[in-house]
């Protein structure tokens, strides 16, 4: 058995904070979002990896995720040099694969379920396909399927304007060998991608045994802002353990569930679990509250943010005013002076700097 992670793409919905990284790469709880796919593929006792990346963010994802060797698995890179379907990556990835069934994991998502008992699953029925479904309030923008009492997948069909039922497919695939087949027997989309419901229903018309089944846990997909500060609040409220080993000076206030790093210095500051503070941080005359994950190197002064996502090396100066709902991106530096707003909400990319004057408010 093998494994299949589609982390390519351009990540236009987390513009600009993509255009100098990977969505993938983007931390969720100071950890990056694709290690959680491949840490739960290990889990499930899937070792052999391939990684789709593209040529814009491969490089990036290769040095920082390394051969596979701090998870305990071995990972093959596969660069897809247009991101023209999921059924295309299952094509470039086709010399990997072989004639091994797979496990296709979208790189941005997150899963709560265990991947091990659908494994279970798919393999005792001898499947050629096995889906995940996600009962969602708007169909229109997934991947939906009609199945059965039994699970048996009727039909499938791609974003549709009327969906027939509200069951859409979580980026999660278990499949035979035979997908390659139905692959090569389905034409792009008016798209212009070669669709992995139409390989699905390919296999589906062609009497193979395909089935679905539900996740009773979260689904996560990271793909935009609000989704990744989504994703955020629950990886802190659902796996995060407090840990406070930090410098923390007398004047300091540590509440709840709170993870900080030895070498982080937390001085004369209030901190709201859950939170998370990464290594050589530095937090001075501020209050983090709940839901905020605060990467390495970051230096936050004179400020009060709470349900944010800070990534590595940005600095917060002078924001006296809350900063919510907020991801500021690796590098960023952003500096507020007097006369502010109420609140002030951010999505700012890598390497930026941003000041306000008091002229403008």
């Amino acid at each position: 058995m093998k494994a299949l992670i589609l982390s390519g793409g351009k990540g236009t919905r987390l513009r600009p904070l993509t255009y100098t990284g990977a969505k993938q790469l983007v931390p969720v709880a100071n950890k990056p979002i694709l290690w959680y796919g491949i840490e739960a593929i290990v889990e499930a006792g899937i070792t052999d990896i391939g990684i789709i990346i593209s040529p814009e963010t491969g490089p990036e994802i290769q040095e920082k995720t390394g051969d596979g060797a701090r998870f305990g698995a071995r990972i093959t890179y596969i660069p897809q040099d247009q991101p023209l379907g999921l059924a295309h990556a299952v094509k470039v990835a086709q010399p990997f694969l072989q004639d091994s069934p797979f496990v296709m994991y979208l790189g941005d998502n997150l899963i709560q379920d265990p991947l091990g008992d659908f494994l279970s699953y798919f393999q005792a029925q001898a499947l050629d396909a096995l889906i995940l479904l996600r009962a969602v309030s708007n169909p229109s923008a997934f991947g939906v399927a009609e199945v059965d009492p039994q699970g048996r997948v009727l039909a499938l069909v791609e974003k549709p304007q009327n969906p027939p039922s509200n069951l859409a497919l979580v980026g999660l695939y278990f499949f035979s060998p035979e997908i390659h087949q139905a692959i090569a027997q389905i034409q792009p989309s008016p798209r212009g991608e070669l669709e992995i419901t139409d390989a699905i229903q390919a296999l589906i018309d062609a009497e193979k045994a395909v089935e679905a089944q539900q996740l009773a846990g979260w689904w996560l997909d990271t793909g935009k802002k609000d989704d990744l500060l989504e994703a955020n609040r629950i990886i802190l409220d659902t796996l995060l353990a407090p840990d406070k080993q930090g410098r923390v000076d007398d004047q300091s206030q540590i509440i709840g569930r709170v993870k900080i790093h030895p070498s982080a210095e937390i001085i004369n500051s209030s901190i709201r679990g859950p939170v998370i503070i990464g290594a050589d941080c530095r937090i001075v005359n501020a209050f983090i509250g709940p839901y905020t994950s605060v990467a390495d190197g970051v230096a936050i002064e004179e400020a009060d943010l709470e349900h944010s996502v800070i990534l590595q090396g940005a600095q917060i100066i002078g924001v006296q005013q809350r900063l919510v709902d907020s991801v500021i991106g690796q590098r960023a530096k952003l500096t507020v002076t007097p006369r502010q707003p109420a609140a002030l909400r951010f999505l700012v990319g890598d390497d930026s700097q941003i000041e306000f004057s008091p002229r403008r408010f």
